[in-house]
C-alpha cells in the first residue's frame, strides 16, 4: 500500500508540474512596438503578460534605412501565418510617396528594408502617415491602410489644404506584389491614425482619429467588410489631442491604447461593445518615452531572445 501511495503521490506531482509548465507555455505575451522622439533611432519594444503593465525591452532593434528623412515612426507589426513578423512604418514626416517595410522571425534579425511607394502616382501628395497592417483571413491577404493628404481633392473644415487627410489602402499576399492604391475611408472630414479590427463574421471596427481642428480625438466606425464602407461614426471616446490608437483583445474585452499627447501621457480604455468605454489609464504602466505603435503577440522563446538581446544593448 505504501508503494502504491508513493506512486500516486509521484504521479500527482508530475501532473501538477506538467500543468504548470503547460500553462506557462500557453501564457499570452503581448508585444508593443514603439519609437522615440525625434524618431531617428528606430524600433523600440515593450512586453506584457497581463496586457496592462509593460516592461521596457529598450532598443533600437531596427534602425531606419529607407526614406529621405532617416526616421521610423508609428511602427505597425503583425504576426503572419508562418510566424513571420511583418512591420511597416512612417519614413517621412513630409514628402515621400511610401512607407518602410521589413520582416523578422525573432524581432532581432531583420530582412533588408524596403520602401513601398504606394502613392507614387499622386504627384501632389503631401505625406504618407502611420501605415497600419491587418490580416484579412477571408481573402487570405494583408491590408495596409495609411493617411495621406492630396490638396484640393476633398471638402475640408478649418484645417489647411495640406492637412486634410483621407485613408488609403493596398493589399498584398507576400509583401512583394501590391494591389493598386485605392481610397479606404472618407468620413467627410480629415482623418488619420486608423486601426482596423475584426470582431466576427461581417463585423469590423475601425478606430480613427478625427483630425479636424475642433476635434483631434478618437472615435469608432463600423462595417460588415474589412474594406468598408465604414459608417455610424461614434462620438469621441478620448480626450482632445489624442492619437495613435492600437487595440488588443483580452478575454471578452478590448483594450484600446492611445497617445494622449495633449497631456503628454499614455492612456487606455476598455470596452466590450465599442459603445461604452471605461477609462483604465490608472491601471496601466508603460515605459518612459513610449510613442505609439501597435500590439501583437509573441512566443516565450521570442521573448527570451529579446531579453537576452536587451542585456547586450
Amino acid at each position: 500500500m505504501r508503494l502504491i501511495r508513493r506512486h500516486i503521490i509521484e504521479c500527482t506531482i508530475l501532473l501538477i508540474s506538467f500543468l504548470i509548465t503547460s500553462c506557462a507555455s500557453n501564457e499570452a505575451i503581448y508585444l508593443f512596438t514603439s519609437f522615440r522622439e525625434p524618431a531617428t533611432e528606430g524600433l523600440y519594444l515593450a512586453y506584457s503578460t497581463d496586457a496592462y503593465h509593460w516592461e521596457d525591452l529598450e532598443g533600437p532593434y531596427l534602425k531606419p534605412q529607407v526614406g529621405e528623412s532617416g526616421i521610423m515612426r508609428d511602427p505597425s507589426i503583425i504576426k503572419g501565418k508562418d510566424d513571420t513578423y511583418h512591420m511597416v512604418w512612417t519614413t517621412d514626416w513630409r514628402g515621400g510617396t511610401g512607407f518602410g517595410y521589413a520582416n523578422s522571425k525573432d524581432l532581432i534579425n531583420w530582412s533588408e528594408q524596403q520602401y513601398i511607394p504606394v502613392m507614387k502616382n499622386e504627384p501632389d501628395v503631401v505625406n504618407v502617415w502611420a501605415p497600419e497592417v491587418f490580416y484579412d483571413d477571408i481573402n487570405d491577404n494583408y491590408i495596409i491602410i495609411w493617411a495621406s493628404t492630396i490638396p484640393f481633392r476633398f471638402e475640408k473644415g478649418e484645417e489647411e489644404e495640406e492637412n486634410n487627410h483621407r485613408m488609403y489602402f493596398t493589399t498584398t499576399k507576400d509583401f512583394k506584389t501590391f494591389s493598386e492604391t485605392k481610397l479606404f475611408f472618407d468620413p467627410g472630414f480629415s482623418v488619420i491614425d486608423c486601426a482596423l479590427l475584426k470582431r466576427g463574421d461581417e463585423d469590423y471596427v475601425l478606430i480613427l482619429k478625427d483630425n479636424t481642428r475642433p476635434m483631434r480625438n478618437l472615435k469608432v466606425a463600423f462595417s460588415k467588410s474589412s474594406l468598408g464602407p465604414f459608417t455610424n461614426t461614434s462620438e469621441p471616446f478620448s480626450d482632445y489631442l489624442s492619437e495613435g490608437p492600437t487595440v488588443l483583445q483580452k478575454d471578452r474585452e478590448w483594450l484600446i491604447y492611445f497617445d494622449n499627447y495633449g497631456a503628454k501621457n499614455y492612456q487606455a480604455v476598455r470596452t466590450s461593445d465599442f459603445k461604452n468605454f471605461e477609462n483604465i489609464s490608472n491601471q496601466i504602466k508603460l515605459p518612459d518615452g513610449h510613442k505609439h505603435g501597435t500590439i501583437t503577440t509573441i512566443s516565450r522563446s521570442v521573448l527570451d531572445g529579446l531579453l537576452d538581446k536587451k542585456d547586450k544593448l
